[in-house]
């Protein structure tokens, strides 16, 4: 991972903080321990669970640094700096699909932060491309896989 900025809103930050000391405190001691376990069962060039063991912390040790270093390039999106008059990171948008006329609410996150099954979708998504610096009213043209989809934002808050 570059040393690209990673823009996070608070509850984003504090989401990456919790995981870190979670991996730090917790998961690193449970899995020194089941290497620990695993040792005592013998040899270990074709032991399958020392080898599992490995390769979780391996994973894991891999995951502390990219946290790390998320947190090190991180801009924190405060609400004071939200803006209802434009579409940004950190606002939630009301849009409408003018082709089945549903409406949907989105919250413009930073990519480490996206979560689409909970509506929260990247500044760099098609749909969050689409509608960034947009404002209420404008109908806005989005390039899915299956074609162009049609939104129009209904409103934009905090």
């Amino acid at each position: 991972m570059s040393d690209k900025e990673v823009i996070l809103t608070q509850d984003g930050l504090k989401k990456l903080e919790d995981e870190l000391e979670n991996l730090k405190s917790v998961k690193r001691r449970e899995v020194a321990e089941r290497i620990k376990v695993a040792i005592g069962y013998g040899d270990i060039s074709e032991n399958s669970e020392y080898e599992d063991a490995k390769n979780e912390q391996a994973f894991i040790e891999g995951r502390i640094i990219t946290l790390e270093k998320m947190l090190r390039n991180a801009r924190i999106i405060n609400n004071d700096e939200i803006n209802t008059d434009v579409v940004g990171v950190g606002a939630t948008v009301i849009v409408k699909d003018l082709e089945f006329g549903d409406t949907m609410e989105y919250t413009i996150v930073g990519t480490a932060e996206s979560d689409p099954l909970n509506n929260k979708i990247s500044n760099e998504s098609p749909v969050g491309k689409a509608i960034l610096g947009k404002q209420k009213g404008t109908t806005v043209d989005v390039n899915v896989p299956a074609g162009v989809i049609q939104y129009t934002i209904i409103d934009i808050k905090k």
